[in-house]
């Protein structure tokens, strides 16, 4: 039998190079640890910051705790772009022009101490059920920036009016009350202002809570409508009406997911704490929050209850 030439020996040392890269929409099928719901909150962001763009994958990288705070960061993958996105406060950044990661983050987190230095309000960038309240709160800094008459300033009075409206409509949305409650007109902040506190703040503990939020609002919302109608209103009392708002804005959202966080400390399966909260624009009928575990798969989204 003749012997086989050197061109015919097959090449069985020779290291098989991979050279195609995998799809971004495959990579989620070799994911160990998937976290569908962080990886959709994350997703919705980049939606939102750069609508012109589809997702294509998302994964998270790392946390890092810095300072006692923790940033993820995780991995967008679209088909324009890939980004890092690191969270707390959420911000994007393109893998083009911040190829660093660990330069990204540091930039991240000086960005953010300068941000949290500046404001002390509301961080409204995600997408939330007080939306509305937001954009109305905006428009009432902006005209307030411009103000020159008394009537430019009574105008910021009726825009806060409004998203202190809009914001008691938001909490009665995503409060459970019961039928026996004789419920104000939808314009009666201050009667829906007793309705919710006393559900969302109840109990003999919470008495001095409770009064403090009551007054507090009541006394934001007779301000705000004397500013609507004051013939010399000024841009002192419109900064000061702004930032009462503001305080109210942010006390009543607390409330609301401290008293949902309380229902549900630990995770009903693995017992596990690590539970956050995500929200869901398709949830009926206008979007609402949902809890997911960090360690097993539960979650208390509708959807997955259906599944």
């Amino acid at each position: 039998m003749e012997k086989e030439s050197e061109d015919q020996k097959p090449e069985q040392d020779e290291c098989v190079i991979h050279t195609h890269p995998v799809p971004p929409g495959e990579l989620d099928r070799y994911s160990v640890e998937a976290d569908p719901h962080s990886e959709r909150d994350i997703a919705s962001y980049v939606e939102g910051q750069a609508p012109d763009e589809s997702i294509q994958h998302v994964e998270k990288i790392k946390h890092e705790i810095v300072l006692g705070d923790v940033y993820e960061i995780w991995d967008v993958t679209t088909d324009k772009d890939r980004w890092w996105v690191i969270t707390n406060l959420t911000n994007l950044y393109s893998q083009t022009h911040f190829p660093s990661l660990d330069y990204t983050l540091s930039f991240h987190i000086g960005l953010m101490m300068r941000l949290r230095n500046r404001s002390d309000r509301v961080d409204s960038s995600d997408p939330t059920p007080f939306d509305e309240v937001f954009r109305r709160e905006e428009q009432a800094e902006s005209k307030h920036d411009s103000a020159l008459e008394a009537e430019d300033y009574q105008g910021v009075g009726m825009l806060l009016r409004e998203s202190l409206i809009s914001l008691v409509g938001a909490l009665r949305r995503r409060t459970e009350l019961s039928d026996e409650i004789d419920l104000p007109k939808d314009s009666d902040f201050n009667g829906w202002t007793d309705v919710l506190m006393n559900q969302l703040c109840g109990g003999s503990s919470n008495k001095n809570l409770r009064q403090h939020l009551k007054n507090t609002a009541k006394e934001t919302w007779q301000l705000v409508n004397w500013l609507t109608h004051a013939k010399k209103a000024n841009k002192t009392a419109s900064s000061i009406a702004i930032h009462s708002s503001q305080t109210i804005i942010g006390h009543f959202i607390q409330i609301l997911e401290r008293d949902r966080a309380d229902k549900t400390d630990a995770c009903p399966i693995c017992k596990s704490r690590n539970i956050r909260t995500h929200f869901d624009i398709d949830i009926l009928p206008d979007g609402d929050y949902f809890m997911s575990c960090g360690v097993c798969d539960w979650s208390n989204h509708p959807g997955d209850k259906e599944g």
